[in-house]
């Protein structure tokens, strides 16, 4: 406070003495007194009373430094002696450090790497949004795409569109999806796709639902896309001896209607299978001897990216080398790559005459003889299937057929072409047929007998389900392929595997191109047993120089046998691929090849 600047008369000046002596000093916490003089302000306490305002203000400034200067040698002292606390602070430092480092890394991440295969342990798992919140806001987003009356949500649909009881993947309680998505054309579907990579969802596509190896199982949950609106045949070019088709058109519906104008459309697997899923498999069934298998009838494709791109992979002339053969590509990818909304598919003139003829051996052995003679000479056969004798058995018991069959193994054959070529070929089967030991030999004399022999193949899955205990009961399907040498080897090896095992289990084949099913029974508590049964069936496959999958696909079941088959670097090949057409893995995540290493355990030994 500064010293009054005028002299007040008496009477103001004590007023003002009175209001300056109550308070107490700030600094010392006494109360002032002023002495007569009002110029000067003299604090009192016992060292200092008297001394100038200036005076004090001098020695407290001389105090204040003294005791900055104390502090100053006590902290250099403890940083002289204390070299622990520097090494701590150090560590801090660089620690501190160091997370800034990694937090800006991830803000800037690594290049993408330059190697022309991509090894598992190299791999990112996929960061997927299956958050509720994320997938409810989808659902608004698909709505306004398809209608609400094409999404479902009901329990019972989307457990249906995770499994069957036929695969030989048993489904697990998670491997379901949010949503189905029914599309009604391409561009409904590449809308859902870009919802579904600006939300991160994983997609799994659907078809016929027919696939045995865990193909539509939603591992990674998502949505389904169904393709049962898409089933029309879009344009038959007759003259060219082709036609265009949405992926959820039956092979069978699709014979109906070409047979009208006298074609057909040769790959025949199970009944109920869809384009869609054939192409995805590149499934053959038993006409694939003689007409080959779904590669070779497929054009061209028109596919749905993983980011909704629209891609045509060629045009509808029957050769082509104008770049990459993308359609090949996306044949036998199971929906990984790429949804195929659209199929330009070759067809044939349907033959002129065919024919069906059965014949029965001792021993499977013996069936698997005749068929490499057959093959051997060149006969040209439509299709060779063999049956074994439980297989005839499941048939007899099933009633599924009207005819009463020999529970022996037993080969079909089918013949087709002119009257007498069919005659011609027919004879000579006869002949190779006994020389390997047949038991009995009859072939169909019109078609309704043919119809009624080849009736017995047709039933075989079905046969072996109706002999289900009850409902623990399961079915596995599976297939192998080995060159045709290795046939009866093989064959009658894994036949004696079942034997042993103490389950049902069945030999089907399309033996004429060296593949062959097996088809077991097994309850909960055989699983383990029927597994062991196919994984030595897989093994002595590829060691015969043959393959684990002749037309099933790998999907879940057959993906870690890849590795023993084509090699490591093959299958890293087809990760990168998988990377370069998917980067985000939305598409049927999981299949063919693994997108991040597997638990303990889960990989069966070899």
């Amino acid at each position: 406070m500064s010293t009054p600047a005028l002299i007040k008369p008496a009477g103001a000046l004590r007023s003002v003495r009175r209001r300056w002596a109550s308070p107490r000093c700030l600094e010392t916490g006494r109360t002032p007194t002023y002495s007569g003089h009002i110029g000067r302000r003299h604090y009192a306490n016992d060292a200092e009373e008297g001394r100038s305002f200036k005076g004090q203000l001098y020695d407290s400034t001389a105090a204040r430094l003294q005791r900055e200067r104390a502090e100053q040698a006590r902290f250099a002292s403890q940083r002289t002696l204390g070299t622990g606390g520097r090494g701590l602070a150090t560590t801090f430092m660089v620690l501190s450090a160091s997370l800034a480092c990694y937090y800006l890394g991830t803000l800037n991440p690594a290049p993408p790497s330059t190697a022309s295969t991509t090894p598992l342990a190299a791999v990112t798992p996929p960061q997927h949004n299956v958050a509720p919140t994320n997938l409810q806001a989808a659902w608004t987003d698909f709505r306004s795409v398809v209608g609400e009356e094409n999404i479902s949500t009901e329990e019972h649909d989307v457990k249906s569109h995770s499994g069957s009881e036929w695969s030989s993947y048993p489904s697990l309680p998670g491997d379901q999806p949010f949503a189905i998505i029914k599309p009604k054309n391409t561009e409904e579907v590449s809308e859902i796709m870009k919802i579904c990579h600006r939300r991160r969802i994983p997609v799994t596509a659907y078809s016929g639902g027919t696939s045995l190896e865990g193909h539509f199982a939603a591992t990674r949950g998502g949505i389904c896309i169904d393709f049962s609106r898409m089933d029309q045949i879009l344009k038959l070019h007759k003259d060219d001896l082709d036609v265009v088709v949405q992926p959820a058109v039956g092979w069978e519906t699709l014979n109906e209607e070409l047979a009208l104008e006298g074609l057909f459309f040769p790959p025949d697997p199970g009944p109920g299978a869809m384009i869609g899923g054939m192409v995805g498999t590149g499934c053959s069934g038993t006409n694939a001897y003689r007409y080959g298998t779904m590669k070779d009838w497929v054009l061209s494709l028109t596919v749905v990216m993983a980011d909704g791109t629209i891609v045509k992979t060629k045009q509808r002339p029957r050769k082509s080398s104008a770049g990459y053969d993308l359609t090949r590509t996306f044949i036998g990818s199971e929906g990984t790559l790429g949804l195929v909304t659209e199929a330009t598919l070759k067809v044939t003139v349907k033959p002129q005459n065919t024919s069906v003829a059965i014949c029965s051996f001792g021993s499977i052995r013996e069936a698997a003889n005749c068929v490499f003679k057959v093959v051997g000479e060149g006969v040209p056969i439509a299709a060779i299937e063999i049956l074994d004798d439980v297989q005839m058995k499941c048939i007899n018991d099933a009633g599924g057929t009207s005819k009463q069959w020999k529970e022996a193994p037993t080969l079909f054959f089918k013949f087709s072409g002119t009257a007498s070529g069919v005659e011609e070929n027919i004879a000579i089967v006869q002949k190779l047929a006994k020389s390997a030991g047949s038991k009995s030999f009859e072939f169909a004399k019109n078609d309704d007998e043919a119809a009624e022999l080849w009736s017995a193949r047709k039933e075989a899955l079905w046969s072996v389900m109706a002999k289900r205990r009850d409902d623990s009961d399961h079915v596995w399907t599976t297939d192998v392929a080995v060159p045709i040498s290795s046939l009866p080897k093989i064959i009658e090896e894994t036949k004696e595997d079942m034997r042993k095992s103490g389950l049902l289990g069945s030999i089907v084949g399309h033996v004429g191109d060296g593949n062959f099913h097996s088809i077991i029974l097994y309850n909960d508590t055989e699983h383990d047993i029927a597994e062991g049964i196919v994984h030595r069936m897989v093994k002595r496959a590829i060691e015969m120089e043959g393959t684990a999958t002749g037309e099933h696909g790998v999907g879940l079941v057959k993906r870690d046998y890849l590795n023993h088959e084509l090699g490591e670097a093959a299958v890293d090949l087809m990760r990168k691929l998988k990377q370069a057409f998917d980067p985000l893995c939305l598409l049927n995540c999981d299949k063919i090849v693994r997108v991040q290493k597997p638990k303990a355990g889960e990989i069966q030994e070899w």
